[in-house]
């Protein structure tokens, strides 16, 4: 097995577990003590993980700080393939949807290929537009701005305007966090800014977040809970905080 592969099955493994030992790596991919070590190590400066005795652990984040994209489109992977999968039910042939920047997204898209063949896609992301631009079927409508390259993606006044012209029938929005009590959060001004404006355009608004995103708090503010139709996510969300959510009028749904 290729460092490369090593690298993607421990990320995986320690974000399901939440820890590791080194001696299990050892007998899983057949490698010395040393290789391990290495691979640990690249991972740690990497930021997915913080090594220990004996092993590692999964890194805590901070949510009102910026996640970088490359640990995030690692991370939770499972619960973004699984939730995007239910998402995907929500979305018919020939409508128009509007997508953020979001490692959950970009996801998202992937399995929205595989069972919706005529769709319009308003979206400021280079990523999920590279990975729809060879669907025949696909209008692509790349809003146009200033490219962060962090996250790459389109924000600013000119992306803004250009966003703004849009009315789509479903707006998928991602998110750092979300409480009851604070609503919707997320992280980078412009990225929130070009979030409130497909909400305010689109017909209706259906949130992704997996079970990691819920009672977090991230920067900013995008909205209430009241103004998303429903919560989609993964099934490793708590049942006590669906309950919770759902006494209040917030749907969500994990299945």
């Amino acid at each position: 097995m290729f460092a490369e592969q090593r690298h993607q099955a421990i990320i995986q493994k320690i974000n399901r577990e939440k820890s590791i030992k080194a001696s299990d790596l050892m007998e899983l991919f057949g490698v010395s003590f040393e290789t391990v070590r290495r691979d640990l190590e690249h991972l740690e400066k990497a930021g997915y993980l913080k090594r220990v005795h004996g092993g590692a652990i999964l890194k805590e984040w901070d949510y009102s700080e910026e996640i970088p994209m490359t640990v995030r489109e690692k991370a939770h992977l499972d619960g973004k393939n699984e939730l995007s999968e239910i998402a995907a039910r929500y979305v018919a042939e020939g409508q128009s949807i509007a997508l953020d920047v979001s490692t959950t997204n970009t996801q998202f898209v992937k399995a929205l290929k595989k069972k919706i063949e005529r769709l319009t896609v308003i979206t400021n992301s280079l990523p999920i537009a590279n990975e729809l631009v060879h669907m025949p079927g696909y209008t692509i409508i790349l809003i146009g701005g200033v490219i962060r390259n962090e996250e790459q993606g389109m924000i600013g006044d000119l992306a803004e305007e250009f966003a703004s012209r849009f009315h789509a029938d479903l707006f998928f929005m991602s998110m750092s966090g979300v409480t009851l009590t604070e609503g919707v959060t997320d992280y980078g001004l412009g990225e929130v800014q070009m979030k409130k404006i497909m909400l305010r355009n689109a017909k209706r608004t259906i949130a992704l977040a997996d079970s990691s995103k819920f009672e977090a708090v991230s920067l900013i503010k995008v909205c209430g809970c009241a103004e998303i139709e429903r919560f989609v996510t993964d099934s490793s969300i708590d049942p006590a905080i669906v309950d919770k959510y759902k006494k209040h009028g917030v749907e969500i749904v994990c299945q």
